[in-house]
């Protein structure tokens, strides 16, 4: 029973006729009767907060009535009260008697007398203070309870929405072309294919009537293993290249080799000869030497729902663009832009540049430079609504390869690359010449020697953007091989001998160093005793500024340097010894990826804004 319910002999703590009902939020006040009314008929009140005394809470209930009672919380420790079963706790009789209808005091009308008094002073042993200390504990276990409902019903929905995500997704299979997935303890390479096949509502003026689709625009999306920086590598559409022969699992789950092509455009690789994304990956590995984790294929409508559900693209022009083809036409300035006049602005490329495919290039890197800006501003991120938009989109606009399609690995893969700063993002393009078997230039074709440093780069996960970096004790000691003194070309004097290498190398680079780079003083010994996995530099400590010269020469990292004794050639006179180890590519090529991307590579990071010209 509560204090309502019980006779007028019985003692009831004043503290118990606080009660929290559970409609308002707030504690009211529950007085017994003592003018010989029924029990049950008492006044209810309702007190502002700041006075509020809570305690248990008590279900109602009339003499002889066996209503649903509403449990009681367990007591702490703290109370004086221990763990007791409901009933118990209802029919046990306090020591104080309330006077009928004895209104709550204020703070103002200070302490009532009496006992109740002394208790809520205090004067009783686990009471007063301390049991407002349970009140309160009281209110948290209430509103947690709520809270725990709340949460229970969001993880329910966030499955059924993670479930409708996962139904958008549309995958391919990579048919063994990448590396079987990402790993979060090494870089992450991801091809990004944009096709220009007319599929989906809406895209039926674009692209060609009756093709398949083409890799019309693809970024090899590099991503260090530390996740500080990253690369986006364009990948020119009419880069003449190779496609290898390209295993391909049919819709029956047979498979058939597609037959390669050589010397042909880059985006034949894809949706021609019923090319899938696989056959781009391949092609892509073959070109550059990058082995590819995932591809990633969107569409028109890619362009049109992602630009959307951010608020719109922010993009710049250094002059009015009026083009009939893409059906851009904006102002010269700043603008932002989505939908279908976004989808215009990355195909346009006659009215920028040169209007050639390059200058189309530069345009959706400025692009794609703005939206990675706005996915990862606090306006994106803060946001329900657009978040949602953004899973909407992207997992209806994107096709995956098939170990990539399953939720769960793509929010995995979004985690990863979240961790990294749009300012250590670098767009580049793949370094090319116009190809010159062609009058009509129409097609580029490799820049053999920028093109093989950028491919090295990538491959040895070598920033474009200049990010510090703690080296290790050990690395900083190896590192610091290659600091100091050079000695000029001519000074050198150095034995090479093969230790692994191709058979005629230590010749070849014999001829190198004397007839190209001006050491003169270099002698071809034959074979090394034995052989070596990678190449080295043996010398003592006054033939240093020697070695690190011959390691600038061909290109060798720190570790390749191996001070110690002094050694002499055939004329008795202190030499530095070259042994040419198997990973030793050819004279005059690097072992080592540059520390930067060449000055003549042309590249822009992605917290810049560029004007289109």
């Amino acid at each position: 029973m509560d204090a309502q319910g019980r006779g007028r002999a019985e003692n009831i703590d004043p503290a118990d006729q606080w009660v929290l009902n559970p409609e308002t939020g707030d504690y009211e006040l529950r007085l017994s009767p003592s003018d010989g009314r029924p029990p049950g008929n008492g006044r209810r009140g309702s007190v502002p907060r700041s006075r509020q005394a809570p305690d248990r809470e008590r279900p109602r209930r009339g003499p002889g009535e066996d209503r649903p009672r509403r449990p009681a919380p367990p007591q702490d420790r703290e109370s004086g009260r221990g763990r007791e079963r409901e009933d118990d706790a209802e029919l046990r009789p306090s020591r104080e008697t309330v006077p009928g209808q004895r209104r709550r005091r204020g703070a103002e009308d200070g302490p009532p007398p009496g006992r109740a008094a002394s208790r809520r002073a205090g004067g009783r042993m686990g009471r007063g203070q301390k049991q407002k200390k349970g009140g309160k504990k009281k209110v948290l276990l209430w509103t947690g309870g709520v809270l725990a409902f709340v949460m229970v019903a969001l993880a329910a929905s966030a499955y059924a929405y993670l479930e409708h995500l996962k139904d958008n997704i549309n995958s391919v299979a990579d048919d063994g072309a990448g590396t079987g997935g990402f790993s979060k303890d090494r870089a992450i390479n991801v091809l990004l294919i944009g096709t220009d096949k007319r599929s989906g509502e809406g895209n039926e003026g674009y692209g060609d009537k009756d093709s398949p689709g083409h890799a019309d625009t693809t970024f090899i999306l590099h991503v260090s293993k530390d996740r500080s920086n990253a690369t986006a590598l364009s990948i020119p559409r009419d880069l003449i290249t190779d496609i290898p022969d390209c295993p391909t699992q049919q819709e029956d789950g047979t498979e058939t080799v597609i037959p390669g092509q050589q010397n042909t455009k880059f985006n034949e690789s894809l949706g021609q000869s019923e090319r899938t994304p696989s056959c781009t990956m391949r092609t892509v590995t073959e070109l550059t030497g990058i082995k590819m984790d995932h591809f990633m294929v969107a569409d028109f409508n890619a362009v049109k729902t992602l630009s959307t559900a951010v608020g719109g693209v922010e993009v710049c022009l250094a002059k009015d663009i009026d083009d009939p083809d893409s059906h851009l036409k904006l102002s010269k300035g700043t603008h932002t832009i989505e939908g279908e006049e976004a989808l215009a602005f990355v195909r346009t490329r006659h009215s920028v540049g040169f209007g050639g495919d390059l200058s189309r290039i530069e345009i959706q890197q400025q692009f794609l430079s703005s939206l990675m800006r706005k996915l990862s501003s606090n306006d994106t991120l803060t946001s329900p609504t657009k978040m949602f938009s953004l899973a909407e989109a992207g997992t209806k606009a994107l096709t995956v390869d098939s170990t990539l399609a399953d939720i769960s690995k793509l929010r995995d893969l979004g985690m990863e690359l979240g961790k990294l700063d749009p300012k250590n993002l670098t767009f580049t393009t793949i370094p090319v010449v116009d190809n010159p078997a062609e009058t009509v230039k129409a097609t580029v074709v490799l820049d053999e020697r920028k093109a093989q440093t950028v491919f090295q780069m990538v491959r040895e996960d070598v920033s474009f953007t200049a990010v510090k970096k703690k080296e290790k004790k050990e690395k900083a000691a190896v590192a610091a091989r290659l600091k100091g003194e050079r000695a000029d070309a001519s000074e050198v004097r150095v034995d090479v001998y093969n230790g692994g290498a191709a058979t005629g190398s230590a010749q070849t680079t014999l001829t190198w160093l004397q007839n190209t780079q001006g050491v003169l003083k270099s002698t071809q010994l034959g074979n090394a005793p034995g052989e070596l996995a990678k190449t080295t530099v043996e010398y003592g400590e006054d033939e240093a500024p020697q070695a690190r010269k011959l390691a600038d020469l061909m290109g060798l990292p720190a570790s390749a340097l191996k001070p110690g004794e002094s050694v002499s050639n055939s004329q008795g006179l202190p030499a530095v010894k070259l042994t040419l180890g198997r990973d030793f590519k050819g004279a005059g090529i690097p072992l080592v990826a540059p520390k930067e991307a060449p000055k003549d590579v042309k590249k822009v990071s992605a917290d810049k804004t560029v004007c289109a010209k």
